[in-house]
């Protein structure tokens, strides 16, 4: 390949970085939008305010189902040029459509229940397209060097509608929601539009997997990848979502959390990068064994803080190890699956993010986090789930390594 080719093909591969970056970002902040509002439109049809965490269950459920089937979908499309792209954006348009339809249907009042839920039904179903799917173009087209670094652009997106949220739940709580979800839901529609032109990109410049490339079943190592994949889930849904907010409160103002709290995300963004170039060389297996290992520690850190400055360090390093972890998994995911099933195991990797918020929803609703004598388990657990998974990881990997030393070694005799 001469200079010029090699520099045209990074150049789509940032794009195509770029590009899935943009996807997760708008769909991340829909989906906090989303949130913001499910009250109040809830409220308008008739339902309890104690019944909205049961809808965002059911959102979450349907994300850990769909999630992998769209994946698996993927896998078959992916190898037709063009197909891929225009599956994701006919399901988005569906899904948009559902999601603009929320707020105009909840004015309707307690008469539009039933079409308020089965709108959320479709809503969650078809936004799974924008998850696994375009991620699997990474997997299918690009050269496996490029896939970290990639995969770390994908989730800055994700990373960086995380740091946001909490100044965008300020904004929008005031505000009608219809125009918020209008201006989402046509920003998301014409985002998803654009992957017909970035799949046709990639296939330009590398070899498209043989339509024919059939997906072996998962063996142990999938699986136990995502075994783990779940324990880290749940450890970050406990530690941020749960226990953050009140590690501050010991040392702030309720006010002074909309400051605070992205502080997990910054670190989450800045350590991808640098871990990216980790991953190239050691594999995403061994980055997120490391790193869950790190975060374990950097949360029990947190939890012994004595001041708010190290409380601070604390959560930007618990933040860059989870960017670590969620940058390798999909990378991780995208090698596992590189016969053909690289849609399939990434979906399993968004379904075990999906199956680690329920179970954080469902402790929630059972008003766990008000019980004292489960305080320590919901304030250990996480260091568990990190240490846990992160040192299986660590064996897994090491497993592998040796597995190939040995066979270059017989190869060699």
């Amino acid at each position: 390949m001469t200079t010029t080719q090699n520099s045209t093909g990074t150049g789509t591969a940032n794009r195509t970085g770029l590009y899935l970056a943009g996807l997760q970002l708008v769909f991340t902040l829909g989906w906090t939008t989303y949130v913001v509002y499910l009250p109040k439109l809830a409220a308008e049809v008739g339902i309890a305010p104690s019944a909205v965490i049961l809808i965002l269950m059911l959102d979450q459920a349907i994300f850990t189902i769909a999630d992998t089937a769209m994946g698996i979908a993927a896998d078959k499309l992916a190898p037709h040029v063009g197909r891929l792209g225009l599956f994701v954006a006919l399901v988005t348009a569906i899904s948009c459509g559902a999601f603009v339809a929320l707020p105009f249907v909840a004015g309707a009042g307690a008469a539009a229940q039933g079409w308020f839920i089965a709108l959320i039904v479709i809503w969650s179903i078809t936004s799974s397209a924008l998850r696994a799917p375009p991620l699997t173009l990474l997997g299918k087209y690009r050269a496996k060097p490029q896939v970290p670094f990639l995969a770390a652009l994908a989730m800055l997106g994700y990373g960086v509608a995380g740091a946001v949220s909490p100044y965008l739940g300020v904004v929008l709580r005031e505000h009608d929601a219809r125009l918020p979800f209008v201006i989402s839901s046509v920003v998301l529609l014409l985002t998803a539009l654009g992957l017909s032109r970035i799949e046709h990109d990639v296939a330009r410049d590398t070899v498209p997997p043989t339509p024919d490339e059939a997906a072996k079943p998962l063996g142990l190592v999938p699986i136990a990848f995502i075994v783990a994949m779940i324990a880290l889930a749940l450890g970050y849904q406990l530690h941020f979502a749960m226990n953050s907010a009140p590690f501050y409160l010991r040392f702030a103002a309720p006010g002074d959390l909309q400051w605070l709290m992205p502080v997990f995300w910054i670190g989450f963004n800045i350590a991808m990068f640098p871990a990216s170039l980790v991953v190239k060389h050691r594999g995403g297996l061994v980055v997120m064994g490391a790193a869950g290992l790190v975060g374990a520690v950097a949360i029990a850190a947190a939890e012994f803080a004595g001041n708010l400055n190290t409380l601070i360090a604390a959560q930007f390093l618990a933040g860059a190890a989870w960017g670590c972890m969620l940058m390798s998994a999909v990378s991780a995911a995208l090698a596992i699956g590189s016969t053909g099933a690289e849609g399939k195991v990434t979906g399993l990797v968004f379904s075990a993010l999906a199956l680690g918020t329920f179970a954080r929803m469902a402790a929630v609703a059972g008003g766990l986090q008000k019980m004292p004598e489960y305080a320590p388990l919901l304030h250990w657990a996480p260091v568990a789930c990190w240490s846990v998974a992160g040192a299986g990881l660590l064996v897994i990997a090491a497993a592998r390594l040796q597995g190939r030393s040995g066979l270059k070694a017989s190869a060699g005799e």
